[in-house]
């Protein structure tokens, strides 16, 4: 019982050690590294003082895309070109939380 058992299996098996890899391509090689006048394009940032706020201008390729305004009492926000036309709309960054307050009881 055991031989027939082992013979079985190994008749089973017998297909997976038969087949062939698939012939395989060589990888090709990969683009070059950019040069250092190529490099990737990395934000410019710029801080300036307008008042008493400090102002951070993002730009990539001389295009501004993202300010952050931080006044000096309060929480900073951003103005954000999201379509790309020069037209900034403010994007707050934590989002706002409206807690609901109902009146359960007054006396």
């Amino acid at each position: 019982m055991r031989r027939t058992l082992t013979a079985l299996l190994l008749a089973a098996a017998l297909p997976a050690f038969a087949q062939q890899p698939p012939a395989l391509e060589p990888i090709p090689e990969p683009p070059p590294m950019p040069a250092d006048n190529e490099a990737v394009d990395e934000p410019e940032v710029t801080i300036v003082k307008r008042g008493e706020d400090t102002v951070t201008e993002y730009r990539i390729r001389g295009k501004l895309y993202m300010v952050k305004v931080t006044p000096p009492h309060g929480v900073p926000y951003y103005l954000i070109d999201k379509e790309g036309n020069g037209q900034m709309v403010r994007d707050d960054s934590a989002p706002t939380l409206a807690v609901p307050m109902w009146v359960v009881k007054s006396w």
